[in-house]
């Protein structure tokens, strides 16, 4: 079955090899992403959050859809995934009735969080994890778009007492239930990875990578992991160089902090060229 160009082009991504796919969290990011060559991109709830003046998770269902449809205008020819945070939904159909939306701004993949963004309770029950899945499944197949359905089991993130193991359970759990790649953000070591690719029972991995691990792309690569992600690692180091810029100004009076802007020098050329290749 043909679907959208770019949703084509992202199912045959994942169908051999391991690619990058990057996290703009702005249409000027998303344009120089682009222009470096990656073949699809993700947006970050935590990136973009924070240029509304907002916590991650923070960001209201509305303002993420309309964000994810500027990301999609902003690179028509490259597929975008949607990090759709947990759905915006607790129940399976709530779940499925906001994934529709997500579809309709023309995303060519989602992921949904099994984590419920509340302290007490942090991940939702096993079963009820599973039913949101198959909920946003039957909500994909619905549309008939071909979007790839992202299940992201947030053990690690949330400090479960066995990550690893239960990230395991819940990964070939969601694998069963219809999600087209698997994801358990915060595995680092090539032993965790492994696990979490075994539990996917050969269907694609994202993994993602927010520092330096010590692996590079080939590392993660032969570990059977078809996506690599990097989540909000961008503008965490955007939002690094700038805090510090700004302690060494109001701290110390000093100006040290924009010794590497001469790197920033290639973006005027790059975005003048790349608004005359748009028109």
């Amino acid at each position: 079955m043909s679907y959208s160009p770019q949703v084509d082009a992202f199912r045959r991504l994942h169908e051999a090899g391991c690619f990058v796919m990057p996290n703009p969290w702005d249409v000027g990011s998303a344009r120089w992403l682009r222009g470096q060559g990656f073949k699809a991109l993700a947006s970050t709830s935590a990136g973009f959050a924070f240029t509304q003046g907002r916590a991650d998770q923070d960001v209201p269902r509305d303002m993420m859809l309309a964000h994810l449809a500027e990301l999609v205008k902003s690179v028509p020819d490259l597929p975008v995934n949607a990090d759709f945070e947990n759905g915006y939904a607790d129940t399976p159909d709530g779940v499925g009735a906001n994934v529709k939306l997500c579809v309709a701004t023309g995303v060519a993949g989602l992921s949904i969080e099994d984590a419920t963004g509340r302290g007490e309770e942090p991940l939702y029950e096993f079963d009820l994890a599973v039913a949101r899945v198959r909920a946003a499944r039957r909500a994909i197949d619905e549309t008939g778009s071909g979007v790839l359905l992202t299940a992201r089991a947030e053990c690690f993130l949330t400090n479960h007492p066995d990550a690893l193991h239960e990230s395991a359970r819940r990964i070939a759990a969601y694998a069963e239930a219809g999600a087209d790649v698997l994801y358990a953000p915060g595995p680092k070591t090539p032993e965790q990875i492994a696990t979490i690719v075994a539990a996917a029972g050969g269907k694609p991995v994202n993994a993602l990578v927010y520092g330096d691990f010590g692996l590079t792309v080939s590392d993660i690569a032969a570990l059977g992991v078809r996506r690599i992600s990097i989540g909000g690692a961008l503008a965490r180091a955007a939002w690094a160089a700038f805090i510090e810029a700004t302690r060494l100004i109001s701290e110390e009076g000093s100006f040290r902090g924009f010794a590497g802007n001469g790197a920033s020098s290639s973006l005027n050329p790059f975005f003048t060229e790349d608004v005359k290749a748009r028109s």
